[in-house]
């Protein structure tokens, strides 16, 4: 999940092409970074490595940004404090799901957020057959079976409430200030909900080195370079574009998954989280 610019239009095909790069690169990344800080789930659990992520996102989005806190106004201090709250949610949510389905299965249902947002109140026929393909594929993910896990893909879906909640907020946020001065406030402050729960969690379970550095470079690769790669590529492409790249991540996350956390899934749930990447990609695609 990355925060919100104002997008330019691509001026050449050179550019489009950059930008597809970064975004690639983004999504590569943020997955990346997701995997290696799974690899510390056992010595600092999914809470710790979160803590450590969202300090990491703070100062990076807090220095690059640096918000005028005096100049915010009580309703705008309202929309910060509801996403602050969204921030503290949505990865530990995430982070937990991954501990227990797996990155590629948790990244898939936490997309079916912003697919929601998109397709919510529209009657557009393509949007609802969309729906119904996207529904399709969570039926067939969450479908009983001796190793389903519900607790980890309620987990996954409360990830994806959460994203849809970032999407609107943010929306208002961004029609009230300039930049992404409200987000990189609601994460500072999110931060620091979480330096307690981190004292807490490394107080209890002693990290090691190369745990601490998972959890570092889940915080750099998850945060910090895609919100970079983010703000830089969309001075490259259109919104559109953006999204459709964006939403390659669940085929990224099992990716990643399988490449680094020995992740295995097997064929109908390829199927699935396909299914719901092209209902994504489709009602992009077809929106005018």
């Amino acid at each position: 999940m990355t925060t919100a610019h104002t997008p330019t239009a691509p001026a050449t095909t050179t550019s489009r092409g950059t930008g597809v790069v970064l975004m690639s690169g983004s999504a590569l990344s943020n997955q990346t970074g997701a995997a290696i800080g799974a690899l510390a789930f056992d010595t600092l659990t999914p809470a710790g490595v979160v803590a450590i992520r969202q300090w990491i996102a703070a100062v990076a989005l807090l220095a690059t940004t640096r918000p005028r806190w005096r100049e915010f106004t009580r309703a705008q201090w309202r929309l910060v404090l509801a996403l602050a709250g969204v921030f503290a949610i949505i990865n530990l949510a995430l982070y937990s799901a991954v501990d227990r389905i797996g990155l590629g299965l948790a990244v898939t249902l936490e997309f079916l957020g912003p697919l929601t947002v998109a397709l919510a109140g529209s009657r557009r026929r393509i949007d609802l057959a969309c729906a119904l393909l996207a529904g399709a594929g969570v039926a067939v993910l969450m479908r009983p079976q001796p190793s389903t896990d519900y607790l980890g893909m309620g987990l996954a879906l409360l990830a994806a409430v959460c994203w849809a909640c970032y999407i609107l907020l943010n929306r208002a946020l961004g029609r009230s200030l300039p930049g992404a001065q409200g987000t990189a406030t609601a994460c500072g402050l999110s931060g620091l909900v979480f330096v307690p729960i981190g004292i807490g969690v490394l107080a209890t379970h002693p990290p090691t080195g190369p745990a601490l550095g998972c959890a570092i470079t889940a915080g750099v690769l998850s945060s910090a370079v895609p919100f970079l790669c983010d703000a830089l590529a969309l001075r490259h492409v259109t919104a559109p574009l953006f999204a459709i790249v964006m939403s390659l991540n669940p085929v990224l996350a099992a990716t990643t998954g399988l490449l680094i956390l020995d992740q295995h899934l097997d064929t109908t749930q390829w199927a699935a989280i396909t299914a719901i990447v092209a209902a994504n990609t489709t009602t992009i695609l077809t929106r005018r």
